[in-house]
């Protein structure tokens, strides 16, 4: 088991390291960024968040779920659809929030949009965390070097990606007026959850393995409900502006080959 938490915590250092860099993004940008680049910045957030919902939540829930002889459909249906509905009244309570305290009031200097976006991936990086975990978890009870390295290309793999996230969470929260210091904090500290949840998945064992497909499916609905509600709209630009399309097409792009290459 110690083994098993030593290697756990090297394996999500470098993931969170470039989640840090990522978030680092916020202080060579202006504040005040052209419309048609905030609406690139939004639209490649969504292509990210899109292909991390489905290359790296959905189909991962999915062969979990085979795994433990379910019909892998059925819990990762459910869990998608519980993430999606908890995100629906989340978004509710976030707006009722705003209401009662006014149309200037904003949570830690963030817009409604931004919070909930935030609220989705905070839930995206508990699932992903104890998904490392388990690997490193399953390198060190098995003994065997091709799973050792499966994690160790696992993590290189996530630290590139996060390197993408960090600056597709800090960026909105940026954008929305809030100090380049407090945004990077923000997304920094999101971005622990990976890590800290790695951990305790190290530290309870497999135990924590039978809830992986609710998990992982359950992020991506969360996900998929802020793309659908708030990104995809805000990156729209109209008929003569396709910057918030190519942002889109960008994110999805460069995170489905990261995901596919890993």
């Amino acid at each position: 088991m110690e083994h098993a938490i030593f290697y756990t915590a090297c394996g999500t250092a470098f993931p969170f390291l470039m989640t840090v860099l990522g978030s680092a993004v916020v202080f060579w940008l202006q504040r005040d960024i052209k419309a048609r680049t905030e609406r690139a910045f939004l639209g490649f957030a969504a292509g990210v968040m899109m292909a991390a919902a489905v290359w790296s939540l959905l189909l991962p829930a999915i062969e979990s779920a085979n795994e433990k002889n379910h019909a892998g459909w059925l819990p990762v249906a459910c869990g998608f659809a519980a993430g999606g509905l908890f995100l629906f009244w989340t978004d509710r309570l976030i707006g009722r929030k705003f209401l009662r305290m006014g149309e200037g009031w904003r949570f830690c200097g963030m817009t409604r949009g931004t919070t909930l976006a935030l609220a989705a991936n905070s839930l995206r990086n508990i699932p992903q965390g104890m998904s490392t975990g388990l690997a490193f978890l399953a390198a060190c009870s098995g003994g065997d070097r091709k799973v050792m390295a499966a994690a160790v290309v696992l993590s290189l793999g996530l630290g590139i990606q996060n390197f993408l996230e960090g600056s597709a969470v800090s960026m909105p929260i940026r954008r929305d007026g809030v100090p380049a210091k407090r945004a990077f904090c923000v997304s920094a500290g999101v971005g622990a959850l990976e890590p800290a949840f790695a951990m305790a998945v190290a530290a309870l064992g497999e135990r924590a393995g039978a809830l992986m497909p609710w998990l992982l499916s359950f992020a991506a609905g969360a996900m998929i409900y802020v793309i659908a509600e708030e990104l995809i709209p805000k990156a729209s630009g109209g008929e003569n502006d396709r910057s918030g399309t190519f942002g889109v097409m960008a994110g999805f792009l460069i995170m489905m080959m990261l995901d596919v290459i890993q």
